[in-house]
Order: C-alpha cells, then structure tokens, then sequence
C-alpha cells in the first residue's frame, strides 16, 4: 500500500459514519417524517414526503450533514401554497427555523441537533417538465442511488473532504467550488477519488465531461459536466476560475507529496496586530478600506454584490490612474460589516497627466481634439506632437484615492442593496483603520502566503 492509500484509508475511517450513527440517523429521518406526514393529512394536502441529497444516497460526512426533506406536490397545484404550508410544518417540527429563499421560499431549522432543510417542490418524471430548478433534485437523488457503486460511497467522502480541507466544497454564492452532486457525477465518470485526483492534476481551463458522452453545449466556464438528468445544464456552473485552478494546484501537491493535512488542514493562528502591520510594511504598498453596513439578504444574493462592487471600485479607480494591484472583500459578522480593500501603488500619483490624442495623419480627428482640448479649464500644457501622434497635458480630478471614492459613490454600481446603503454610513479608510482584532484571521490567511494544506 503506497502512501496516498494509506492516507485515503485513514481518512475514510474519519469520515465515514458508524454503523450505530448511521442507525441513529435513519431513526431521526423517520421520526421527522412521522411528522410532516402527520402535519400533511391534518392539512389535506397532495403530497408526497421524499428524503433528498446525501443522506438519501449515503454519501454524506459524519460530522457535515444536512436532513433534506422536500414535499413534492402535483404540477397543478398553486406555487404560493405549497411554499406556505411547507414552512408552517416546518415552524411546527423545527427549532430556531429560518424562512430562506431559492426560487420559492422553504424552511430550515433544527430537530435533535441535526440540520434539517424542508422544501417544497415538483413532482416530476423527466427534467423537461421542471417549473423551478428544485424540482430535478428528486431526479438527482434517484440517479445517484441506481448509479453509485457501494464502494464509491466512500470515494465522493474522500472527495468531499478533500475539497472542504482545501477549501473548494459548497456551490454556494461565498465558495463558488464544487457542489454534492458534481463530487457525485465526477466519481461516477472516474470511478475513484485517486484517479480524479491523477487527471485533474492536468486539467486546464474548458474541461468538459459528459456520462452519457453527449454532443457537450457550449458553457463559458472552466469546468464543464453535464448533468445526466438534465442534458441542458452544466452542474459545475457554479463553480469560479479560482476555485477550478485551486483544485487542480492541490492535486498535484498531493500526488507530490500526500498529507492529510489537505483533508483537515491545521486551525490558522491568527498573527497579532503588530505581526500584520509589520507584514503590511513589507509589501511597500497602500491599502484603503471602504466599510459598508451589512444589509440584511441571504449569503446567496450579498456575494455576488459585493464582488461586483469591489469590481466596480476597482475598475473605476484605474480609469482615474490610481494603479490597483489587488482588491479583497471580507465580511465582518460581530460587527456586520462589510470590508472592501484596495492595494494600490505606494506612490503618490502625479497633478497632471499625458493624455493621447489621434495620430498625426487623421487631420480631421486632431481638428476635433485641438477643439476640445486647446482652452480647457483642466488643460496645462496644450495639444502638442510627439511620436507622430497629439498629446495633451490635463490636470488630474484626484490624486488622492480617497477623495475620489468619497465623491463619487453615488456613480459607483454597487449592487441592488449595496447602492441603497446612504453614503454617510460607508467609510473610505486608511490602512490602520481595517487592521483590527476581528481582521485578524483575514490579515493573516491574506499575508502569510500559505496554502491552507501547509499550515
């Protein structure tokens, strides 16, 4: 047995629930489901209780599961009232629930200490007949149980747990890695974790997979897998370039040299203040914070718009030649609040700058330049010639980064909620101001430079 078997195989022990937690569990799944159904006869409704995701297919890790529930109802039923008395079941079975939202509202909550999800949806034979995209979990469910060899079982742990120690596991809107169901689909098509591991190594961005070895539609994304149930959708949409190319990095420094650290990396130390202001000197750069209040959404709809936000910080700060090298985002939850950085050139930018005009040759272009240019207020040096072109010196609107967020986020598209926020609760912040103890953690993973697998 070489050394990444034997590390496989200890890891499997870990993950993998006992036979007695595994009887616990069902036991659990059945008393909840005495009461939905108990709840769905009092209420005389049409449907039809179904155990979804990876406890239904046994796929799940000990220690990260979710009770899936959903209520399928017939397509002639209304949408409004399937969602409502899905979620006062649920309010009546869970503890500490919480309404959420996917294209209908459900329910989650807690019964005996387990996560439990109550959805409602579709039933449905085929993918075609979706009204909601929930309505082909069912159909997933089911493919996986009839698909999935008894002995791959333990290869989607592996791979499961290996994409949550390296932190690539959860198609939600803050991971942007690798769904349940993906980690499923790809051990069908490569039969064990070690040889996924083995050809990904290699992989390069447009990967593109199919079980049923279909004609593959075209998705601009880096990994492209069809879902089996559903020839039309590309069930790694999901996932980001940089989750993609992480994954492909750790498994090649696996092969390399097999650790369980990528499984269950060491807890990060986070540095102290002192640490991270002196690291920060070192990288012989400015960083600027902009802190938004946290608007009350689900995670699913702020990431997006926080990074279309940090984005439109950023692409906007260069076209007034502040030179971005890198922009984080952090969320602050003692707090909620939300920090957006810039790392910008240390040096100060100029007053003025050369902007260029048309080539020498396109007269009637230069006509138009001179025009508008030649007694602008903001010009200093008049149009001129240079290298066969016309060039024209003009004072910069800002040189300092911070008067040029603080008078322009109104311009700035933020996102839905973050361009409701009033501009006197947003802050544009020197570097001393982020560089605090609930930071910490953030400072530290961003400077030390390490792969969470080599802590």
């Amino acid at each position: 047995m070489n050394e990444m078997e034997k590390i496989d195989k200890e890891v499997i022990k870990n993950i993998t629930p006992t036979k007695k937690e595994y009887y616990e569990l069902n036991k659990t799944i059945n008393r909840i489901k005495n009461l939905i159904n108990q709840e769905i006869k009092i209420r005389k409704l049409p449907a039809k209780i179904e155990l979804v995701g990876s406890t239904a297919k046994n796929t799940y890790l000990r220690d990260n599961l979710d009770i899936d529930i959903f209520l399928l109802f017939p397509t002639s039923y209304s949408k409004i009232k399937f969602s409502k008395n899905s979620i006062l079941i649920g309010k009546k079975i869970l503890i500490n629930s919480e309404e959420s939202y996917a294209e209908h509202p459900y329910i989650r909550g807690y019964y005996e200490n387990y996560k439990v999800e109550i959805v409602p949806c579709y039933k449905i034979e085929k993918a075609s007949q979706k009204l909601s995209a929930v309505d082909r979990t069912p159909l997933h469910t089911k493919y996986i149980r009839k698909k999935l060899k008894e002995y791959q079982k333990n290869e989607v742990r592996l791979l499961k747990q290996f994409l949550i120690g390296i932190g690539c596991y959860g198609a939600e809107a803050d991971v942007e890695g690798f769904s349940g169901y993906l980690c499923e689909i790809l051990i069908l098509e490569f039969r064990s974790f070690k040889d996924l591991v083995k050809k990904a190594s290699s992989w390069s961005y447009g990967e593109k997979f199919s079980i049923d070895k279909i004609n593959i539609p075209l998705f601009d994304t880096p990994l492209t897998f069809i879902d089996p149930v559903d020839y039309e959708r590309n069930v790694a949409s999901a996932l980001s370039n940089e989750k993609f190319e992480l994954f492909i990095f750790a498994c090649k420094k696996y092969i390399e040299k097999p650790s369980t650290n990528f499984f269950f990396p060491n807890k990060i130390i986070p540095w102290s203040i002192k640490k991270i202001k002196n690291e920060i000197k070192k990288q012989d750069a400015l960083f600027i914070g902009v802190i938004l209040p946290k608007p009350d959404i689900i995670i699913e709809n702020l990431y997006p718009q926080i990074r279309k936000a940090a984005k439109s910080i950023s692409v906007t700060s260069k076209k007034y030649g502040f030179k971005i090298s890198d922009v984080l985002y952090h969320i602050e939850e003692i707090k909620n609040e939300i920090f957006i950085i810039l790392k910008l050139d240390k040096k100060p930018l100029s007053e003025t700058y050369e902007h260029m005009g048309p080539p020498v040759k396109h007269k009637k272009n230069v006509k138009s330049f001179f025009e508008k240019w030649e007694n602008n207020k903001k010009t200093i040096k008049k149009p001129y010639e240079k290298n066969d072109r016309i060039f024209v010196e003009i004072k910069r609107d800002y040189i300092d980064i911070k008067d040029f967020l603080r008078n322009n986020l109104d311009e700035l598209s933020l996102g839905k909620h973050l361009d409701k926020i009033d501009n006197e609760k947003i802050y544009i912040v020197d570097y001393e101001k982020i560089i605090t103890d609930n930071l910490s953690c953030f400072w530290t993973k961003y400077l030390d430079g390490k792969m969470r697998w080599e802590r």
